[in-house]
Formats: C-alpha cells, sequence, structure tokens
C-alpha cells in the first residue's frame, strides 16, 4: 500500500482509537442503553431539568459512538477496496481510494474534537482576556495582535464578538482587553488557549530594525449561565469606578461609568466599559466574575487529576505556551504538542483549529511531547 493512503489509515485510526478512549467504549455502550431506557419511561418529563441532562447525555453518547462506527466501517471497506485495486493495478481506482481516505480522514479530526468538547462547561461562550507582557509597545502591540487573532477565529465559525473591556497602548496596541466569543462550544474549543504567547519578529517600531521579542498572556473562561448557582459574598468586594477609556461616544469618555471589581479573597479583578451606564457595566463585571470564580472551580477540579492549574503564569521567558516567528524566518510552533505552521500570517487571521484539536487531544490522552521551543 502507498504512503499516502497508510498515512491516511494511521491518522484515521488514531483518530477513532482517542474516541474509544475518551469516551471509555464499554462503559460508553452500556449506559446508551440505560439511557435508551430512561427515554422510554413516560415518567421521565415529570421533571423537565432531569429529562433534558438525560437527553442532551443520550445524544452525546449516541453521536460520538455512531460517527466512530461509521469512520470504521468505512475505513475497512476503503483499505479493502485499496488492497483489491493494487492487486489488479488500477491506479485510477487506487486514486479515488486515496482522495476518499484524505476525506475521511478530515471527517475523523472534525468528530473526535465534537466528542472532546463533552466538559462540563465547554458548551458555553467564552471570555478571552488577554494581558500586555513587559515591554512597553512592542507587548501592547503583540496583545492587540492577539486580540484580532481571536476576534478572526470567532468570526470564522460564526460566532458573535463583543468587546466587554479594552484599555488602549501607549502608541499601539492594547494594554489589556476582554472580549466576549458567544456560540455554542465556544469555551471548549478556546479554552487550551490559556497561556503565555511569545512573538519574535523584526519591530517596525525600532529605527535599527532589531529583532524584538515580545510577551502576552491569555486567559479564558466560561460565560455563566443563568442556572448555576455562584454565591459571592458583597463583602469580599473592592469596586472601583473610573472613567472609560476605549470608544462609546461622549458620555462614555466624561463620566465615570466603567467598573472595576476586585474579588478580595482570590484575587481576582474583572473589568467592564463598554456601556454606557455604570449599573450595567457593574452588572456585566459581576456575570465576569462569576464566570471567572467558576473556571477557577473547574481548574481545580482538573487540577487533582493532572495538575493543569499552572497555565496563568508570569508573562515572560519560559512559560510560553506557543511561539510566533515572523523575522528572519516564519513559523508558529506549540511548546505543548510540538503542532507547526510555516504560515503565521494565517495563524494570526484566526487559523487556530490544528493546534487546538491537538491541545485538546492532549488532554485526553495525558501524553506529554519534549519540544524544543524556537530561537
Amino acid at each position: 500500500m502507498r504512503a499516502e493512503a497508510q498515512a491516511h489509515i494511521d491518522q484515521i485510526t488514531a483518530a477513532t482509537a482517542l474516541l474509544r478512549r475518551f469516551v471509555d467504549w464499554d462503559r460508553a455502550i452500556k449506559r446508551l442503553e440505560e439511557l435508551n431506557a430512561k427515554v422510554e419511561d413516560s415518567s421521565l418529563w415529570d421533571d423537565p431539568k432531569a429529562a433534558q441532562d438525560v437527553m442532551r447525555e443520550r445524544r452525546r453518547l449516541d453521536e460520538a459512538i455512531n460517527a466512530t462506527r461509521a469512520i470504521e466501517r468505512e475505513l475497512a471497506d476503503t483499505s479493502e477496496l485499496i488492497e483489491l485495486a493494487e492487486a489488479e493495478d488500477d491506479q485510477a481506482l487506487v486514486d479515488d481510494a486515496v482522495r476518499s481516505l484524505a476525506d475521511l480522514a478530515q471527517r475523523a479530526e472534525r468528530d473526535k474534537v465534537a466528542a472532546l468538547l463533552a466538559g462540563e462547561a465547554d458548551a458555553n461562550s467564552a471570555y478571552v482576556e488577554i494581558n500586555a507582557g513587559a515591554g512597553g509597545t512592542e507587548s501592547q502591540d503583540w496583545a492587540g495582535m492577539l486580540q484580532r487573532m481571536y476576534s478572526r477565529w470567532g468570526e470564522r465559525h460564526g460566532f458573535r464578538i463583543e468587546l466587554i473591556d479594552h484599555h488602549s497602548g501607549e502608541q499601539a496596541g492594547i494594554k489589556s482587553a476582554t472580549i466576549l466569543v458567544k456560540g455554542e462550544n465556544a469555551y471548549g474549543n478556546l479554552k487550551t488557549e490559556s497561556g503565555v504567547h511569545r512573538l519574535v519578529r523584526i519591530s517596525p517600531y525600532d529605527a535599527n530594525a532589531r529583532r524584538h521579542t515580545s510577551f502576552a498572556s491569555v486567559w479564558v473562561y466560561p460565560e455563566v449561565d443563568e442556572d448555576i448557582d455562584i454565591q459571592i459574598n458583597e463583602a469580599d468586594l473592592r469596586i472601583d469606578t473610573y472613567r472609560a477609556s476605549g470608544a462609546g461616544g461622549q458620555h462614555v469618555n466624561t463620566t465615570d461609568s466603567a467598573v472595576r471589581i476586585t474579588h478580595v479573597p482570590t484575587g481576582i479583578v474583572v473589568a467592564c466599559q463598554n456601556e454606557r451606564s455604570q449599573h450595567k457595566n457593574r452588572a456585566q463585571a459581576m456575570k465576569q466574575l462569576k464566570a471567572r470564580l467558576y473556571e477557577a472551580e473547574l481548574q481545580k477540579r482538573e487540577a487533582e487529576a493532572d495538575a493543569a492549574n499552572a497555565a496563568k503564569t508570569d508573562i515572560g521567558w519560559g512559560h510560553q505556551i506557543r511561539s510566533y516567528v515572523l523575522q528572519p524566518y516564519q513559523l508558529v510552533k506549540d511548546l505543548r504538542t510540538g503542532v507547526t505552521s510555516t504560515s503565521p500570517t494565517d495563524v494570526l487571521d484566526g487559523d487556530l483549529d490544528r493546534f487546538m484539536a491537538a491541545a485538546l487531544s492532549q488532554r485526553v490522552t495525558g501524553e506529554t511531547v519534549e519540544v524544543e521551543d524556537v530561537e
């Protein structure tokens, strides 16, 4: 069998193996049978919320199991077809079968990612908070580029992007910003983007055209549904108001409408300035605070299993999750998974799916990869 076909087969086999491992195949089959029996019980809808939970779990398991079976069946059929075509020296049929394998490999990757988005808050919308590191204009410009990158990624996937908080840089870019990416599975896809991102380029702000390294941090947390009860003691809050610095019209820029809330026990700080009303900004900031506290609890649970609660750290060298090199060569490299791209322009325009999929898979397998950073 030709190398191209075997590479596709290996990729598909790895994807289905990960799917089986993730859903815990034997347990999932048994659980689906139990859920199907519950659905047939007329008393299920006596408790509508519990019924919705049952239907949601049933749909997730059913889709994952059926998708895996369909891919495995199609893989077996196509592999057998290639062997027969090669035995008869029918190159046209081999070429068609290899193209079918390529399409199947893409489908397997999509189904794998969809199945991996089964965490407690994965289906929620997501806040993306970006902060420039040390370095003044260089880092602030880089933070602005990251804000655009995630906005473009969201737009590519049909999500709605809302600017929640924005502090402009001194000459370019941003000191910090928070956007809300609204849509199903936004948090599940974006959650692995939390960490420090490093940029290497010839600075457009350096008259001597020297190469500069800049850092910015990204922190992703889910929007909290109204039915999730997060208890916050008002006595634990420090609330500050200030004049909004971003666009928004004369009223926003001439009144102390922006709100910053500090949760003293945890040190979590949230801010909102996108509304004209201080009351509305406070309400939005409280939603963000609840989301941050909820995300902290999710991280705590995850840390008990894999000690992954070290994503938010110093914004500097040695802590980055991904490097983006624009000069003297072009390369984007994820330092957790080893995934690379030789087209930083596409990545910075929102082409992030391969990086996200690999990081999601790594969370399931728990496998670490020895990856050297780029110079």
